[in-house]
């Protein structure tokens, strides 16, 4: 059997079975082994922009968008954290598409309002000054007068001027020197006590006590400076003197008049802003060349008062006053007196409630003698009076029914020219102690309140 031969060999495919070549170049497929998962598919498909979007792009690479309020650009970044979780009120446009400006509904009202505000203000200058000074004094800078101690020796100059202020019953004692003043019994110390004529030390001691009991008595216990009766004063003074002061008190007139000897205000007329009186002055003694002891005394007591609810009825002075001083010791009376017919005033309600309050400063220059008891008949420890002085200021002229009557500011009297309506007196500093009670005559009148 005769043997086959072998075939030609076939040109290569790829050099592996099954290979192919579409080009017929002979070289391998690069993407014969690429497998596409679903995500690169998802991922390839191509998105086309909606017609609204091309056109916005377009618009905006020339005229970017500007935010009308309340909404916010793409070119903005974040939006900022509100702090209090409140979401911005959208814009208010009006009728005609204009953009409204906020906050133009209470505008109207508000204007309206104060205008109203001010015209009542206006109609009511004193009631609005009132319910200032009330609650906010009459500056906004309430400035303390420095602290004074009681008087050693005369003073050499008047006090200095404290700023000018209304005062007030939260601020009795503003724009007066007083303010620093000791309070009350503070001011009387007393000298130190030394055996003089027929007196021991301790006798002569006794006596400055007396002294200074009946001071306290009649010029601070606040039943008396209300216009109580002042009988524990009463009880101090000697037999004489006691007589003398309560027929002042149950008949007073010109010649005789209780303020000489009490510090008394109608209730009807001033009432005490506080219990605390402001007092300057200073005590000295002295041997009276019988054996017996004088004991001088130079005080001033500063009172702050509110009106009465018949405070301007009554208001008598057309300007703060001051009496003409007393030179001599109280006169047994010589009949009774009452107040003479005041002006006509402003005002006529009832006030006992104002704001508002004044100040009478009273100085009292006495003399108060102690007799050697083996030469006298007198009562022991009890004050006799030898000499007094007494100058009030801011205190109706004329009028002598036992009480003082300060002027208040909020009532100002109708002047009427009549003859003695006006002050005839020089003007007076009733703070300064550095000079003697001046005599005059006649109804002066004060440079400070």
């Amino acid at each position: 059997m005769p043997i086959a031969e072998d075939p030609e060999p076939r040109p290569d495919r790829g050099g592996e079975p099954g290979g192919s070549d579409p080009s017929g170049t002979g070289a391998k497929d690069p993407f014969a082994d690429l497998v596409l998962d679903e995500e690169f598919v998802r991922g390839a498909a191509v998105k086309e922009q909606s017609g609204r979007t091309r056109m916005l792009s377009a618009r905006w690479k020339h005229t970017p968008p500007v935010d009308p309020g309340g909404r916010r650009s793409v070119n903005d970044g974040p939006a900022p954290k509100r702090r209090f979780g409140r979401k911005p009120k959208p814009p208010a446009f009006d009728a005609w598409g204009n953009l409204r400006p906020r906050g133009s509904r209470w505008r109207t009202p508000l204007f309206v309002a104060l205008t109203v505000a001010v015209l009542l203000a206006a109609l009511n200058i004193d009631g609005l000054r009132n319910w200032y000074t009330s609650r906010f004094g009459s500056s906004a800078a309430h400035t303390p007068v420095p602290t004074v101690a009681p008087e050693t020796a005369r003073p050499t100059t008047a006090p200095p001027k404290a700023d000018e202020q209304q005062p007030t019953v939260a601020h009795p004692w503003a724009g007066s020197p007083a303010e620093g003043w000791p309070n009350g019994a503070e001011a009387f110390v007393l000298p130190e006590a030394q055996a003089t004529g027929v007196f021991t030390t301790a006798q002569v001691a006794s006596q400055l006590q007396s002294v200074k009991d009946y001071l306290i008595a009649a010029n601070l216990d606040p039943a008396v400076v209300a216009g109580g009766r002042p009988d524990a004063a009463l009880a101090l003074l000697e037999r004489q003197d006691q007589d003398g002061a309560k027929a002042a008190l149950e008949h007073p007139s010109k010649e005789n008049d209780p303020t000489n000897w009490f510090s008394r205000f109608d209730p009807r007329d001033a009432i005490p802003v506080v219990d605390t009186v402001k007092v300057q002055g200073r005590m000295t003694y002295e041997g009276d060349g019988d054996k017996g002891v004088l004991i001088h005394t130079d005080f001033s007591f500063v009172y702050a008062l509110r009106p009465g609810p018949e405070a301007a009825k009554r208001a008598g002075s057309p300007q703060p006053t001051t009496h003409a001083p007393q030179p001599t010791k109280p006169a047994a009376p010589q009949g009774g007196g009452t107040a003479r017919p005041v002006g006509l005033v402003e005002r006529t309600d009832d006030v006992a409630g104002d704001t508002w309050t004044t100040r009478t400063i009273v100085r009292r220059v006495d003399t108060f003698r102690f007799y050697d008891p083996g030469r006298y008949q007198v009562q022991p420890k009890k004050v006799v009076y030898a000499k007094s002085q007494t100058d009030p200021a801011n205190s109706a002229c004329d009028v002598y029914d036992g009480f003082f009557h300060p002027q208040f500011d909020q009532f100002a009297p109708v002047r009427q020219d009549t003859p003695g309506s006006r002050p005839t007196g020089p003007a007076i500093d009733p703070y300064d102690r550095s000079k003697d009670v001046e005599q005059t005559e006649g109804c002066g009148t004060i440079s400070r309140n």
